[in-house]
């Protein structure tokens, strides 16, 4: 990396004035082939000795404020409670600031590793020189510099405006793995203080001194338009200002409080046009999903040849349905609209993206729309969309004053994007020893970047290039993907296609040790044996990592030993996001359904930041996918959404919530994923442990479906 200019440098700063603040250029990784270059890091101090860290990443409760700030506070050798964070907006300083993909600290790592060190280094030299003495003799430590030789010492603000003169190191000293004093701790959360008492900004709070509230009343079938609406109920009641169309699928009634407006939405009269699919349904769907399994896919991996493998075939299909992301606060923004320029308030994923959509849809300049990023109660990939920051900025501008959109939760359960519904095609051939010769699985679903106007480079949707990966040795393998079309709106949900792929992939992989006569942990573990690197598109999976995580679920979770009475385990693993992931559980059956009393979670995601929110992350992914695995699913009846709320698309409650340990691979490679990887094992394995204790298969998901 080369010095910045002190122009360049300058030109990056949070504020005019005295200090130091550090901003890095470095290769946008996420472009091939782009030589552009964005500050991926931010860090400034000032001559009172605050200590401010920018976050470019959204905090929805994964711990990323706490994390990112670790990392850079390692190599500044600073103390975390001293940093306070200041969250980023949309902007160009940043690179992509898209928080998805379980990558906000995998591709952070280096960059705020070198933002701390480059810092580090600067205050160093500029404590030498206020001091006249050499830098190796200069230390520091606690977010000071000290002179060893006569015990002197500065702290960050006494130099900040010193150290702010000097150019930025290019290539700045990082510390080795055993000398974290920091990564690696179970630090206390930079966020738990706010949210305790409850003074953190989600988006849902936000409040402007004379701001309106809107609900939009949309068109409950896929596609479907407004045809017309009749507003004489909705003008009678009191505190209603406005109602009129946004878009050809919504209209809106505006108010001074939200219960006016729900009132009017209420009593509005819409007619609507309901278009080409008013009769869709989901056993449709799955007629359709299911022909064209027998369509020529796109080979995602190919190893040997399958069709050449002699020995006894093994047959299964499995099948998933259309779900909800179903976040605790459901969709919200706020928007003033101001002529020449639009400021937004909104819980987003994605702030660069609502910006640009906001731009386009109002009419501005990208550079006229400021998007300010709030807290969000949950993400889950739901806010990776922008759908309802676009509706508030074309309120605002229809009423010329600033509003807030919110949604309820129908509105986001029936009006929202669903992960795609799924069809998996298995086959094995086993050899006379009962080992797999030969592996071949067909995935059918919907594309959700085709959807969004993407083209699809070769037919491979790129979000199957991080989710689906097969980390077994096998002498011939064959992993494809057949694309089909759907009107139901897509989206990314958490872990989207992995947790599809591991619950067909992990499931027939029992079928075939039960055909065989082995032990599901014994098999899984023969194919793992040898160390090998198995080569997917970009990635390099190695089967020694998966066989570590795997035989550290087992062994905690006891694989083999005496249970209680009735009790059953079933186990699972999978790679995706760059991380390995294995999970045990335990159940047992009552009134013919599965209680689940223990789940035993093992990671290997490289270098681990925190240990406390990573337990946070697996927990939180266990519950998520066993809400997913036992009861969620969308179905489609008459071009409508069916399900509306929690008692119809019903989460795991407290009282069902097991018991879940989280394990983790002591490692010093580069973090990798840690959000989405806990998800795809459970169903798997829960299904599992249903067959060992009722010797039935499930292969259709929800499992009380």
């Amino acid at each position: 990396m080369s010095p910045l200019s002190r122009r360049a440098f300058l030109g990056t700063a949070m504020a005019a004035g005295a200090g130091l603040v550090i901003g890095f250029y470095l290769p946008h990784g996420n472009s091939k082939g782009s030589k552009n270059f964005a500050p991926n890091a931010y860090l400034g101090i000032t001559p009172d000795g605050k200590i401010t860290v920018v976050a470019a990443r959204s905090e929805m409760g994964q711990g990323v404020w706490t994390a990112l700030a670790m990392v850079l506070a390692e190599e500044l050798e600073a103390d975390l409670n001293a940093i306070t964070i200041e969250q980023a907006g949309a902007s160009t300083l940043y690179g992509d600031q898209t928080t998805g993909g379980s990558a906000s600290v995998r591709t952070a790592w280096d960059p705020m590793r070198k933002a701390g060190a480059a810092a580090r280094e600067m205050l160093i030299s500029a404590a030498a020189f206020e001091w006249g003495v050499p830098r190796s003799g200069c230390k520091a430590e606690h977010g000071t510099i000290s002179h060893l030789a006569s015990n002197r010492r500065l702290t960050y603000g006494e130099l900040a405006s010193r150290a702010a003169e000097l150019p930025i190191p290019a290539d700045p000293p990082l510390k080795q793995a055993k000398d974290y004093k920091l990564v690696g701790t179970p630090a206390a959360r930079l966020d738990t203080r706010a949210k305790v008492q409850g003074t953190a900004g989600y988006g849902i709070d936000f409040r402007l001194p004379v701001m309106k509230y809107a609900v939009l009343s949309r068109c409950p079938v896929c596609g479907g338009k407004v045809a017309s609406f009749d507003d004489k109920e909705t003008k009678k009641i009191a505190g209603v200002s406005y109602v009129g169309e946004i878009g050809e699928s919504a209209a809106v009634v505006v108010a001074d409080s939200v219960w006016a407006a729900m009132e009017g939405r209420r009593v509005l009269n819409v007619t609507w046009d309901e278009g080409a699919h008013k009769d869709l349904n989901s056993a449709a769907i799955s007629n359709e999903l299911k022909q064209a399994a027998a369509k020529k896919g796109v080979a995602l991996y190919a190893v040997g040849d399958v069709s050449k493998a002699g020995g006894r075939r093994i047959e299964a299909a499995y099948e998933l349905p259309f779900m909800a992301h179903a976040p605790m606060e459901p969709g919200n923004c706020t928007a003033h609209y101001q002529g020449s320029q639009c400021e937004l308030w909104a819980p987003t994923q994605v702030p660069q993206d609502v910006r640009d959509s906001v731009a386009t849809a109002i009419g501005l300049d990208p550079d006229q729309v400021k998007v300010n990023v709030t807290l969000m109660g949950g993400g889950f990939g739901r806010r990776l969309e922008h759908d309802y920051a676009v509706e508030a900025a074309l309120v605002s501008k229809a009423i010329g004053a600033p509003v807030k959109v919110l949604w309820t939760r129908e509105d986001d359960m029936r009006c929202s994007t669903y992960r795609p519904a799924s069809y998996h095609k298995m086959s094995a051939t086993l050899d006379g020893q009962g080992w797999p010769a030969a592996l071949s699985h067909v995935i059918v679903a919907p594309s959700i970047n085709a959807q969004k106007g993407a083209q699809l480079e070769g037919g491979v949707d790129p979000d199957l290039k991080d989710e689906v990966a097969l980390v077994y040795s096998l002498p011939n393998a064959l992993l494809q993907y057949v694309q089909t079309e759907t009107p139901v709106p897509l989206g990314w949900m958490r872990s989207v296609y992995a947790l599809q792929a591991a619950f067909a992939s992990e499931c027939f992989l029992d079928e075939l040790a039960a055909a065989a006569g082995k032990n599901p942990l014994d098999y899984r573990l023969h194919l793992l044996a040898k160390d090998e690197d198995i080569k997917y598109f970009d990635a390099t999976w190695k089967t020694g990592r998966m066989r570590g995580v795997l035989q550290l679920a087992a062994g905690k979770a006891g694989w083999g030993k005496a249970l209680p009475a009735g009790h059953h385990q079933g186990l699972a693993c999978f790679g995706c996001f760059s991380s390995y992931m294995a999970e045990v559980v335990e159940i047992s059956m009552e009134n013919n359904q599965p209680k689940v009393h223990r789940v035993v979670a093992a990671i290997d995601c490289g270098q681990v930041i925190n240990p406390g929110i990573l337990e946070q992350q697996i927990s939180g992914g266990v519950i998520y996918g066993l809400t997913n695995a036992l009861r969620a699913q969308i179905t489609i009846d008459k071009g409508r959404v069916v399900q509306g709320n929690f008692d119809d698309y019903e989460p795991i409650r407290m009282n069902e919530a097991p018991v879940v340990e989280a394990y983790f691979v002591d490692s010093h490679e580069a973090p990798s994923g840690a959000g989405e990887p806990p998800v795809p094992p459970v169903a798997p394995a829960l299904c599992n442990a249903i067959c060992a204790s009722t010797k039935k298969r499930v292969r259709r998901l929800p499992v009380l479906g």
